[in-house]
């Protein structure tokens, strides 16, 4: 198997990365967390890069590409801890394109690649624990469409979104419907995550919807795998940085008149984050190149990854705060938000327990080895 870049996706990861370099350093960052953590003039300038439009086909305005191109982007955009969610019209794109009726494909698809509409994911409920499959908003079939009653937690910039995919109950099956903020009865309630970026708490009271798939689970299951992956390749990304981060303070860090980097104890831990990127890395590949799999056999793959993801997460930000000692927690310094990133990755879609519990229910006879 190949797993060089073509120079189509290098040049990509190149462009990405110029714009995280020079226009969204650490200090425009903690700006726009002070502001609310979502920033409209940033998301414009990813759309200008045709960031927002990857998944969308070029019939509808987008660049058409596949999950590889995904992970690049977000390989980039994780370096530089980027608070506006790529990811989730990543999802919006995926998802309208593979299952919406060509009527709302043409309705929604060129505004989400062209940047004027952020679409994102609300399935979260407060009882559901990661279940896909516990949903308890329900929908209505109507003279004129379809209307949905739901609440929803935790979504992405739900108060700066302009439509959400929320999934629901329709006559005993899960559906997903589109919903559009601007729709009667629809009402959120925007707050700061633990990462700095923006969410919400969602409310449909027999708001208008447009129906996406009758087959909801499907839909909705695709939509968190192609969620996963897209977190994986960020999570790689704040990982490398972490790490880079992390070597460089040690080398200009003296104690007892030498640098610390050269510290054999301390090495070697440096040597077990270095080992356990890798290792997320390599899962992540993995995560993107089984995204198009059969759905049974991508299903194992996501929760393989995501396993491997919140192990590596949780060691390099721990390890990089300990190595940094009292700064790693300042709010001044990098190390922290990398550290609060990487935590807050690892608990969604899924924290590692949950994904734990996916692979063993997904076993099958080849238990152990990874077809």
């Amino acid at each position: 198997m190949d797993f060089d870049f073509s120079d189509d996706q290098e040049q990509l990861r190149d462009a990405v990365r110029r714009w995280v370099d020079k226009g969204y350093d650490f200090e425009r960052r903690r700006a726009i967390v002070k502001a609310g953590g979502f920033s409209r003039e940033a998301y414009r300038e990813l759309a200008e890069l045709g960031l927002p439009g990857l998944y969308v086909p070029e019939a509808h305005g987008g660049l058409g590409m596949g999950p590889v191109e995904g992970m690049v982007v977000m390989e980039e955009l994780g370096r530089g801890i980027v608070l506006e969610p790529l990811a989730q019209t990543l999802i919006a794109g995926a998802v309208l394109a593979g299952y919406a009726p060509p009527a709302l494909q043409s309705a929604w698809l060129p505004r989400i690649a062209s940047g004027e509409a952020l679409a994102v994911l609300a399935h979260t409920e407060r009882s559901g624990r990661y279940r896909l499959d516990r949903c308890t908003a329900t929908a209505e079939a109507t003279a004129t469409g379809y209307t949905v009653t739901a609440r929803k937690s935790v979504v992405p910039a739900g108060d700066q979104a302009d439509a959400f995919l929320v999934p629901a109950q329709l006559n005993g099956q899960l559906a997903l419907f589109l919903v559009a903020r601007t729709a009667p009865g629809v009402a959120t309630r925007g707050y700061g995550t633990q990462d700095g970026a923006r969410a919400a708490e969602l409310t449909c009271d027999q708001a208008p919807a447009a129906l996406v798939s009758l087959d909801g689970l499907t839909a909705l299951a695709h939509a968190v795998d192609v969620g996963v992956a897209v977190l994986c390749a960020e999570a790689v990304g704040v990982m490398d940085q972490t790490l880079a981060v992390t070597v460089d303070y040690m080398n200009t860090r003296k104690q007892f008149g030498v640098a610390i980097a050269t510290f054999q104890a301390l090495r070697h831990r440096v040597a077990d984050m270095k080992m356990q990127l890798e290792l997320a890395r390599s899962m992540s590949y993995y995560a993107s190149l089984k995204l198009n799999a059969p759905a049974d056999e991508r299903r194992r793959a996501l929760a393989r990854a995501k396993v491997q993801l919140g192990q590596s997460m949780r060691f390099v930000g721990q390890q990089a705060v300990q190595l940094h000692g009292g700064i790693g927690v300042t709010d001044e310094y990098i190390v922290s938000h990398y550290f609060k990133k990487l935590t807050q990755l690892e608990m969604t879609f899924g924290d590692s327990l949950h994904h734990l519990g996916e692979v063993s229910d997904r076993m099958q006879d080849t238990a152990g080895v990874f077809a």
